[in-house]
């Protein structure tokens, strides 16, 4: 047996209908040298006869004018036979001649700009009108009868295209044939998943019975989490809404801190708001209106964890923060932007990842934890909370700033793994308890943490990610200092845990959430 990979085919005519009209003079050049047929509708028949290159119009190939304002010129048997037809059979051709089709030998499509006008328009009779029909029809047809017809679908495979012909003398190879297939199918279900999430989000079907993920390859990292795994990054749309400006590659481990730092710092209040990130935890949070404090505050909760970590301000940094930034070891740094001298400085650092996400925000959407068969999704815990959420339980009221202090730390507590215990006074964490199996065990690593590195405080409260099964969890933050809790209700103790708080004039409030973080 030959080698099936070198099965060539002869390209005798063309089908072009784009909607991306770049770069098509090259293409045209090599297709007239091999003196290909062209076959064209629309806009792009138009492109054509203005570079000056000959075209036959799809209503003059097929015999039938486009109708219905254009929703239907290629949907037509002449073009699909054309496509589907298999070259080798009797019966395909005998069906062929009987009805006088011909064969088209190469599709090159791509699609109206679907995703495009998603982010530039609300209108929704706009955004119905540029679902393509024909486009991945035709595509679809071709890429199925990839032993006999070429498909061409995106504008970035114009070059080995023209590579293919050039060094075929105007045939292409079943190897070529096959990948441009592999990729024509993967693009249609792309374009279709796209549409499928636009219809969900409108309906806003969250869940529904097919669950369809998209996502446009960003970057194949070096590894995963560990050098034996490996890995990369997609994006729902065609980019990240991050920019790296300096450093080395990023590796999976950095995105995975990056976004979680992302999604604490990005709650906060535009320029407000620093968030110290080790291995997906936060380790050091503050939202002191001073931006050079609040980076010292977060530090200081834990500042040997905050070795190799990832800074995420939600704020420009500015040469006196640089300055700071630079005294230790760290991994990344995100901010809203960097001044020009600052920017000097840490680039003074040539490992270092700086990350500029002042286009990042934080938009609802759904969360996913894959295993090896299945999927979890859930929407994310964004959800703020308000005073009107609370319940004082407590005999002891708390002020103002021990409520602002609480609500600062509840809200903490979100994104530290499970269990969960924040310790915060003046906006700024001050000692942080996470990923226990014991939340009794998460109180004392909080504890910890605040009496080794906190040397100066003010009053401390505390935030738990869910209610105290028991009281010694509360008593043990009581000996500490700490004078006020947040708390979700739902325990068989509550009753037990409010009665000790009452009994050390303890501030103990309920909120109706929990916030669970596995």
């Amino acid at each position: 047996m030959g080698n099936t990979k070198n099965i060539m085919k002869k390209i005798k005519s063309a089908l072009i209908s784009v909607s991306d009209k770049s770069n098509l003079k090259p293409l045209l050049q090599i297709l007239k040298k091999n003196n290909i047929k062209l076959i064209s509708s629309g806009g792009t028949f138009k492109t054509i006869k203005k570079l000056k290159f000959k075209c036959s119009e799809i209503s003059d190939f097929t015999g039938f004018n486009e109708i219905l304002g254009g929703r239907v010129k290629t949907l037509h048997p002449k073009i699909h036979a054309g496509i589907l037809n298999k070259r080798n059979d009797r019966s395909h051709l005998k069906d062929l001649k009987r009805n006088n089709f011909e064969n088209i030998d190469l599709v090159i499509v791509n699609f109206y700009p679907f995703e495009k006008i998603l982010e530039k328009s609300n209108n929704h009779d706009r955004i119905i009108e540029n679902i393509d029909i024909g486009g991945p029809t035709m595509v679809r047809s071709a890429a199925k009868n990839y032993n006999d017809v070429t498909v061409i679908t995106s504008i970035e495979q114009y070059p080995e295209l023209i590579n293919e012909l050039r060094v075929n003398k105007g045939n292409t190879s079943l190897m070529f044939r096959k990948k441009m297939s592999q990729i024509a199918f993967t693009e249609t279900a792309y374009y279709d998943s796209v549409i499928s999430s636009y219809f969900n989000k409108i309906s806003k079907t969250y869940f529904p019975q097919k669950k369809i993920i998209h996502g446009n390859l960003v970057e194949k990292l070096r590894y995963g989490e560990n050098p034996h795994q490996e890995s990369a990054i997609y994006s729902r749309k065609k980019y990240l809404n991050i920019n790296q400006i300096h450093g080395k590659q990023l590796s999976y481990n950095n995105y995975n801190d990056i976004f979680s730092a992302l999604t604490v710092s990005k709650t906060f209040p535009k320029n407000l708001g620093t968030v110290i990130v080790k291995h997906a935890n936060p380790c050091g949070v503050s939202i002191l209106k001073n931006n050079l404090e609040s980076y010292k505050s977060a530090l200081a909760c834990d500042p040997i964890s905050a070795f190799g970590g990832i800074v995420s301000c939600n704020f420009k940094v500015t040469q006196s923060l640089a300055l700071e930034l630079n005294k230790i070891f760290l991994e990344v740094i995100v901010a809203n932007g960097f001044e020009k001298n600052a920017l000097k400085t840490l680039k003074s650092k040539k490992n270092l990842r700086l990350i500029d996400a002042t286009k990042f925000s934080l938009n609802e959407f759904l969360k996913f934890s894959s295993t090896s068969n299945s999927i979890l999704v859930q929407s994310e815990d964004n959800k703020k909370i308000s005073i009107k959420e609370l319940k004082i339980v407590s005999k002891k009221k708390p002020s103002k700033s021990q409520l602002d202090n609480l609500i600062f730390a509840f809200n903490v507590c979100r994104y530290v793994k499970s269990n969960a215990i924040v310790l915060a006074s003046d906006k700024s964490t001050v000692g942080i308890g996470s990923g226990q199996p014991s939340r009794l065990d998460s109180c004392q690593i909080a504890i910890n943490k605040m009496k080794k590195f906190i040397k100066s405080k003010n009053e401390i409260v505390a935030a738990s990610d869910a209610f105290f099964p028991f009281v010694d969890g509360i008593e043990k933050l009581i000996q500490s200092g700490v004078t006020a809790v947040i708390q979700p209700a739902g325990s068989i103790r509550d009753k037990e845990i409010i009665k000790f708080a009452d009994s050390t004039n303890t501030v103990l409030i309920f909120s109706k959430t929990r916030h669970f973080r596995h």
